[in-house]
């Protein structure tokens, strides 16, 4: 094995074409992809490890294990006021492979409607037609046989599914007790079983697709399925445990153009550079961080934290959007076995073990399968939930609409405008997958408006499709996920020894909460770096933690989740009372039971129901956590509007350059620009495939 010095001097030695900023989940799709190009040589650098032999990644039973270890950055919200001042754990993968190496293996898509609001944005080809192909260009999905499909409800439309990609997809071989009354239970409750939920609608119950490759039983992701299967190439060169400070910026006419990287390796710093582009992996954290620590971003926070301002563009993490969870907890039958009490019990954790390794079967290769996407108008009236939406328009989120009328609402740009004429396209045939999308406006060194003849009502709002969600409910959209697994999840809760437990998780999918990630202010009596500017003062570097701040249910419509997931953990709690599923059940344990109330005689049974009724408000606000799910910290759209405020503009174009580059890109979840109803896994390893193919063919047109 090369020493470390050696290694690096290697990689500093190579005349690289392409840099890719984080070996995650995007960010090694991207590489490897493009490395099958012998023209092209990449290097990526990746500020964690490799943890190719990891059981905590590797054993899909084993989820969630590797949380606050040495694979997690182990971020952390600013305090919420949302939340009554609760700060929240914001895990991130410190590791190759990225978040992809740490999350559940949920694999599922969004709506069509989801996708196709993003090219409403002005984003053309990334809608549903545009996006369906490397969704299933990223999957090798296994089908389940007639009696898997008879015992578990794992159906699937072969037409939907990808068989040849990399990343492996499976439905689980064996289920946790409680997955057999799920879909009895919601379809007791008029949820129907969706029987192909990756055809454009998640809507009904449905068994839950993994990552996780069907023979070996063991979590498929970047790294496996992606990079070591490349690793050979000698135009792919990775550098992990290499922090990235900067992307080096050049001024060049009225645009920037990216030299390379300014980077940390074993506490030294060294510069590498790139004949072509730079490619922020970097995910929706550490992507806007970086792009404010190279100087693109709103000049108050980068002024504040002591760097020189290249491009102003007060949108670079500013959108934040995250799908907002909680965690009911129930007391089960304790003959049941949960993974929970494998953690508790030693001798039952080294049978599963063994179990696992020597027949690939057992609690060890069970994961959440049990889920239902359901639109509010499910268990609320649609009329109320449609006037909700007009409230909400009237009030002041008009204030940030651009539309002039609801027509607008559902055209999306023409092709024919001045702003979405194709880029050059490569010499090979045509396929049915197309890479196109508008290409970059022109911008100077601030990210400029949209072509002066283009009118601001011709791309809908971020806002304006958020509240059609509410003021059209006949669309039908998965407007909140329950899931159900054995075991306890919830953070707030400790078990008790000897019980088992199971948890109904809710969670918001489109919320009209945003907030922002962003570099701290500089601290002048704490000078921890030799990087200063002219004055002296410190400047902020990759190593000071970035500023989140998700802002769960603040402003406008803030208030409307709240009472969104107040309603929906009604419905979660009638779930679980609701048999076969309550069978199982011996009682709630969080939040507790509410005392028990004697009905009156003189009352109606639908009087005292109302009287009954559990207001779960005050505890949704101390309880609700993340989800894991966020995006929107570098959304892709057209440039800002004029006199706009930072939200309604857009960081990288819908070629995914960053607005006022040349050859700067970002390619991760941070560019989607609305929140999707979906797990996002499937969605950013698109993502990907669909931004490397742009870079692919920018490339070919730039050398003939």
């Amino acid at each position: 094995m090369a020493s470390p010095l050696t290694e690096i001097e290697h990689f500093l030695s190579t005349e690289f074409t392409h840099l890719v900023i984080g070996g995650g989940t995007a960010g090694l799709v991207v590489a490897t992809r493009l490395a099958e190009h012998e023209d092209i040589v990449v290097g990526i650098l990746e500020a964690g490890l490799a943890a190719y032999d990891e059981p905590g990644i590797n054993v899909p039973g084993r989820f969630c294990e590797t949380l606050g270890t040495e694979y997690d950055w182990q971020f952390a919200t600013v305090p919420q006021p949302g939340f009554n001042g609760r700060a929240l754990p914001w895990p991130r993968g410190k590791v190759l492979g990225g978040s992809a190496a740490l999350n559940i293996m949920t694999w599922n898509r969004a709506c069509k409607e989801d996708y196709d609001a993003w090219e409403e944005l002005g984003n053309e080809g990334w809608g549903w037609e545009g996006m369906l192909p490397f969704l299933k260009k990223c999957e090798r999905f296994q089908e389940s046989d007639s009696e898997h499909q008879l015992l578990h409800k794992s159906h699937f439309d072969p037409e939907f599914h990808g068989t040849d990609g990399p990343i492996h997809t499976s439905y689980p071989s064996q289920f946790g007790t409680s997955h057999q009354y799920w879909h009895k239970t919601l379809n007791e409750l008029g949820a129907e079983t969706n029987r192909s939920h990756f055809s454009g609608s998640n809507v009904g119950a449905w068994t839950t697709v993994t990552s996780v490759e069907p023979t070996q039983r063991e979590r498929s992701y970047s790294t496996n399925a992606y990079y070591q299967p490349n690793a050979h190439r000698s135009n792919l060169k990775l550098l992990s445990g290499a922090t990235v400070e900067e992307v080096l910026l050049d001024p060049s006419e009225d645009e920037w153009v990216a030299k390379g990287v300014r980077f940390i390796y074993q506490g030294k710093e060294h510069s590498v550079y790139s004949k072509g582009e730079v490619i922020i992996c970097a995910g929706s954290v550490q992507s806007p961080q970086l792009l404010e620590l190279s100087g693109v971003g709103n000049p108050e926070v980068l002024e504040a934290a002591g760097i020189e301002v290249k491009i102003d563009n007060p949108a670079v993490g500013e959108n934040l959007q995250d799908h907002m969870m909680t965690c009911t907890v129930w007391e089960i039958d304790p003959s049941i076995s949960t993974i929970e009490s494998l953690r508790s019990d030693p001798v039952a954790a080294a049978a599963a073990d063994l179990e696992y390794a020597t027949t690939r079967t057992g609690l060890r290769t069970c994961l959440p399968a049990s889920v239902a996407y359901l639109p509010f108008s499910h268990f609320l009236n649609p009329d109320d939930v449609a006037e909700t939406g007009r409230s909400l328009a009237c009030s002041s989120l008009a204030a940030s609409m651009t539309l002039s009328s609801s027509a607008s609402l559902s055209r999306p740009p023409s092709p024919q405008s001045p702003y979405s004429s194709r880029p050059s396209t490569p010499s090979s045939p045509a396929s049915s997958i197309s890479y196109t999308s508008t290409i970059d406006s022109p911008t100077t060194k601030s990210a400029n408006p949209l072509p002066q003849n283009t009118k601001p009502h011709e791309t809908a709002t971020r806002t304006s499709i958020c509240l059609r969600r509410l003021t059209h409910p006949q669309q039908n959209l998965g407007q909140i996920e329950y899931n159900f697994d054995l075991s306890n999840y919830s953070p707030y809760f400790v078990s008790e020894p000897g019980k088992r437990y199971a948890t109904m998780l809710m969670m918001l999918q489109y919320p009209f909460s945003t907030g922002s990630i962003h570099v701290p202010p500089t601290n002048t009596t704490n000078p921890n770096t030799p990087s200063t500017l002219n004055n002296n003062r410190r400047k902020v570097t990759a190593t000071d933690k970035p500023l989140i701040n998700p802002r769960y249910f603040l402003g406008p419509g803030g208030e409307n989740d709240l009472e969104m997931m107040s309603a929906a953990q009604k419905f979660a709690d009638k779930i679980v009372r609701t048999a076969p599923l309550s069978n199982i059940i011996v009682k709630r344990a969080w939040p507790p039971e509410p005392p028990a109330k004697i009905p009156s005689s003189t009352k109606t049974k639908e009087e005292v129901e109302v009287e009954e009724e559990e207001d779960f408000t005050s505890w949704i606000r101390d309880n609700t956590t993340t989800d894991w799910h966020p995006i929107g910290t570098c959304s892709m759209g057209p440039s800002p509007y004029p006199n706009q405020p930072a939200t309604s503009g857009y960081v990288v174009s819908p070629r995914l350059r960053v607005h006022g580059t040349t050859n700067l890109r970002v390619i991760d979840a941070s560019v989607m620009p609305l929140q999707i109803s979906a797990h996002l896994q499937a969605t950013v390893y698109a993502i990907g495939e669909k931004g490397a193919g742009m870079v692919v063919e920018d490339w070919a047109a730039r050398s003939t």
